[in-house]
């Protein structure tokens, strides 16, 4: 082991990144060398006079760089040809992604090493799980959906539940069920971009419902329905996705009285439904007859499980959706779905989960720090502001104003489904992106905002 004695700056930013920036400055000024092997994390704790978990934190952190790499039984070493990814004082890194509605990525070793079991866990058991299987998802992992879908107050038979590659197939399934090329899909007015490509890629016409502050407006919904003679109805009903909005319960029970008695389907996407605590229960509760619930894992869990848990509204519908998935996707994958089951059942989904929520709301507290109460639109589960501009701002002059310091947003053209877009942008808080990015990221765009963009103009 080499002797090497870790000098921190804490005033700079967390410790656990204040360590990952001393091991990546001391291997570009030689003072580390490829090879060496670092002090045992709890030795240097010590040392340090810190907690084991926040040493921890900061190896992990140095590896996701590509500076060290860890051997149980070992030790953590210098990685051969190890190179910071970037040596660059971290105050002038300004190249951040917030173009993308993520939850938070975990970053705690133990929930890290956890998630890692349960991989080894399921390989243990591989040949079974690289065979084609029956569509819909084995009894075994059917259980294991159904105790999730519990969670939101679903007790569907299983024989209504099925087990899909995400979410986006399964909506492209449901809507060929529902609808053929030609015929008219509503939605929310500002919706979900995915819902807009699946629905032109199907030659079905969305078309945008009035909104306010609760969502959809029932009497605008009966109106858009009596005119229109749609298919289906398609909702994101808690923490919609780009306004952040969340149907009280009043209103989710006259949404479903309106759609029963016009007897039009619902397809509920409840992408985020598992993030609050003790959020109104899904439309699939309220009108299970009528509504198709899709319960997908990427914003609860992580996006590249790519699964998401359908309830059916009856048995026959789930024999014609089984007919469509197989169609489109054969399968979904045994191995993806074992690992879900393994982190449902050994608590491991609920840990996470737990961490995206805290996570969430601190990142949610931090963008309260830049912008006044009732400048844009959030909650405190969100992963994503809804900015709308003033002082003249467009929402292309600024998104090319933040695009030209390395900043990606989203305009609201993208989630327009009728009307002229608003002079607004969506800013995601999520994904790899540090606290520390954020907080620079959202103060160079709130700073912009209290001037004309004029004042900006030699910047883009």
């Amino acid at each position: 082991m080499k002797d090497w004695t870790l000098a921190i700056d804490a005033s700079e930013g967390p410790r656990y990144l204040a360590i990952a920036e001393a091991i990546a400055r001391d291997v570009a000024e030689g003072r580390l060398a490829p090879g060496d092997r670092l002090p045992p994390q709890r030795q240097l704790a010590d040392r340090l006079g810190i907690d084991f978990t926040t040493v921890a934190r900061g190896y992990v952190e140095a590896s996701k760089r590509g500076l060290v790499e860890s051997t149980i039984g070992r030790g953590t070493f210098v990685k051969r040809g190890a190179a910071p990814r970037d040596t660059a004082d971290p105050r002038r890194q300004q190249a951040v992604d917030f173009s993308m509605n993520m939850p938070p990525e975990p970053d705690d070793p133990v929930l890290l090493e956890r998630m890692r079991e349960g991989y080894v866990s399921v390989a243990r058991d591989l040949l079974p799980l690289l065979r084609y299987q029956g569509f819909g998802g084995s009894p075994l992992d059917k259980d294991a959906a159904s105790a999730w879908l519990g969670r939101r107050a679903l007790v569907p038979a299983q024989e209504r539940i099925f087990i899909t590659p995400g979410a986006h197939p399964a909506l492209v399934g449901i809507f060929s069920l529902l609808a053929k090329s030609g015929d008219t899909v509503l939605s929310e007015a500002i919706t979900y971009p995915g819902v807009r490509s699946i629905t032109a890629q199907l030659g079905l016409n969305l078309v945008g419902v009035e909104m306010d502050r609760d969502g959809v407006i029932p009497e605008a919904l009966e109106e858009a329905i009596r005119r229109h003679a749609p298919k289906a109805i398609y909702l994101n009903p808690t923490l919609q996705n780009p306004m952040t909005i969340t149907i009280p319960e009043r209103r989710r029970g006259e949404i479903c009285a309106i759609a029963r008695r016009l007897k039009v389907p619902i397809v509920e996407d409840d992408a985020y439904g598992f993030i609050p605590q003790h959020g109104p229960a899904p439309l699939a509760a309220i009108a299970p007859d009528i509504c198709w619930h899709i319960a997908g894992l990427a914003k609860c869990i992580g996006a590249g499980l790519r699964l998401a848990y359908v309830v059916a509204p009856d048995a026959r519908a789930a024999w014609s959706f089984g007919s469509a998935m197989r169609a489109i996707a054969v399968m979904t994958s045994p191995l993806t779905a074992a690992v879900a089951t393994r982190w449902i059942e050994d608590g491991t989904a609920d840990t996470i989960l737990r961490f995206i929520r805290a996570e969430t709301a601190a990142r949610e507290r931090i963008a309260m720090r830049f912008f006044e109460p009732g400048t844009y639109l959030s909650d405190s589960l969100s992963f994503n502001i809804w900015l709308p501009l003033g002082n003249g701002w467009t929402r292309s002059a600024f998104a090319s104003h933040a695009r030209g310091t390395g900043i990606g947003i989203v305009v609201s053209d993208v989630f327009t489904v009728s009307g002229p877009p608003p002079e607004a942008v969506r800013v995601g808080l999520g994904g790899p992106v540090s606290r520390t990015q954020l907080e620079r990221g959202l103060e160079f765009m709130a700073h912009a905002l209290e001037g004309p963009p004029e004042m900006a103009a030699g910047l883009f």
